[in-house]
């Protein structure tokens, strides 16, 4: 995982950011952490499971088709192929 060093930091930005992380409840690291975080997730990005729901859609699944693959995937993994 990166680092960052973050120089030049006025003191009045420094102290807001420690009450911030105190009202969160967090170190000021983990403040800064969660608004970068925050700051360059894109809300345009596709997820994964919209993405998915829209391939079943288009591929014509129906809620039927989705419960027994639901129900299979509740029942675990099968058991491994052996070839003795």
């Amino acid at each position: 995982m990166a680092s960052l060093t973050i120089r030049n930091v006025p003191d009045e930005v420094h102290r807001a950011l420690r009450v911030r992380a105190a009202l969160h409840g967090r170190s000021t690291e983990a403040e800064i952490r969660d608004i970068l975080e925050t700051a360059t997730r894109s809300p345009d990005r596709v997820k994964l499971g919209s993405m998915l729901a829209g391939i079943g859609r288009e591929a014509g699944l129906t809620e039927a088709d989705c419960e027994l693959f639901e129900r299979q995937r509740r029942a675990g993994p099968d058991e491994p192929v052996t070839f003795e």
